[in-house]
C-alpha cells in the first residue's frame, strides 16, 4: 500500500474509487491488487476467479460485477501502455474479493469490514421499499423492523455457535455494543439515552444509529456463520471485534460515534400514529 494513500483520512479503499461518465462508481482490479499488497497482478487473479464463483453462487450476473476492459497501465517516464486484462469492479466484486483474499493481512481485514458496511448501506438505499421513504419516521420504522428481523438470525447463528442460555445471550449482546459503543454495554448506553428502566433503547435510535446496529448484527451473524466459530468466548469476542470495526468504519467515514447520536422519541409511538385507527364498537 503506498504511504501517500495510507496517511490520508478516507478510507484507502475510497481513495482508488472510481467513477464513469454516467456516475457509476467502480474500482480497478490492479489498485485494489496494489493497495490489497499482492506483489504481481498475476497472485491477485485466483482471489477474483474465487469471487467470480461466489457471485455466480449468489445468483448474481458475474458480467455485472466483473467488467472486462484494456486498461491504460503507466510505465516508465510517465507514459502509458494498454493492458488486456483489466477488470472494473463494482461494490459488490470489491466485497467478495476481500471475503476471498489472505485473510492474514491487515488491509485484508479492514477491506471486508469496508466493503461489507459499504455494500449493505448500497443495499438497503437501493431497496425500492427505503427509496419511498420520504421522512425520519419512515425510515426508523423500516429499519428497526429490519433489525428485529436480524436479531432473530443473529439469535439464531450464537446459538449454533453455543451461545444457548438466556444470560449468555445478554452477554453476547454486550460484547456487540462494547465494540460499536467505545466500551458502553447495553445497560450503558440506556442510561446515556436516559431512558426508563422499561423502555428498549432500539426503539429510541435514529434512523443512523439503526443502521449501525444492523450492519453490526448482520455482519456478526455472516461471521459466525462463515467461520463456523464455537465458543461462548469466540462467539463473544468475534460479536465484539464486528462492533469495534464497524465503529472504526464510521470514524473513517467522518460520521458521528453512535453513542454522541441524540436519543428519539419512542417509535412506539409512530408506530401507534401510523397504525389504522380501531373501530369502536358500537353499543
Amino acid at each position: 500500500m503506498s504511504k501517500e494513500l495510507s496517511k490520508n483520512n478516507p478510507p484507502v479503499f475510497e481513495q482508488i474509487k472510481q467513477t464513469d461518465v454516467a456516475g457509476n462508481e467502480w474500482w480497478s482490479a490492479r489498485d485494489l491488487s496494489k493497495v490489497m499488497e499482492y506483489s504481481e497482478y498475476r497472485h491477485f487473479k485466483p482471489v477474483i476467479d474465487k469471487a467470480k464463483e461466489a457471485c455466480k453462487n449468489s445468483g448474481q450476473q458475474v458480467k455485472d460485477h466483473f467488467e472486462e476492459f484494456l486498461e491504460m497501465v503507466k510505465i516508465g517516464s510517465g507514459a502509458e501502455r494498454p493492458m488486456e486484462d483489466g477488470i472494473k469492479l463494482s461494490r459488490y466484486a470489491c466485497y467478495l474479493i476481500v471475503q476471498n483474499a489472505d485473510p492474514a493481512k491487515e488491509v485484508v481485514a479492514l477491506g471486508q469490514t469496508y466493503f461489507a458496511v459499504q455494500t449493505r448501506i448500497q443495499e438497503i438505499q437501493q431497496m425500492q421499499t427505503y427509496q419511498q421513504l420520504k421522512t425520519e419516521d419512515e425510515k426508523r420504522l423500516f429499519l428497526r423492523k429490519e433489525m428485529f428481523e436480524h436479531n432473530k438470525q443473529l439469535a439464531a447463528a450464537a446459538k449454533n455457535a453455543g451461545v444457548i442460555e438466556p444470560l449468555d445471550y445478554a452477554i453476547f449482546q454486550n460484547h456487540g455494543y462494547m465494540g460499536l459503543y467505545g466500551g458502553l454495554d447495553a445497560k450503558g448506553i440506556h442510561k446515556r439515552m436516559g431512558l426508563k428502566k422499561t423502555e428498549n433503547i432500539l426503539d429510541h435510535m435514529g434512523s443512523t444509529e439503526l443502521a449501525a446496529n444492523l450492519f453490526r448484527a448482520t455482519q456478526t451473524e455472516e461471521k459466525l456463520k462463515r467461520e463456523n466459530i464455537k465458543g461462548k468466548q469466540k462467539a463473544n469476542q468475534t460479536h465484539y471485534e464486528v462492533g469495534k470495526k464497524v465503529r472504526k468504519t464510521i470514524q473513517e467515514l467522518g460520521g458521528t460515534m453512535p453513542e454522541d447520536l441524540p436519543a428519539a422519541d419512542s417509535i412506539k409511538k409512530i408506530e401507534k400514529k401510523d397504525s389504522p385507527k380501531k373501530l369502536k364498537p358500537k353499543k
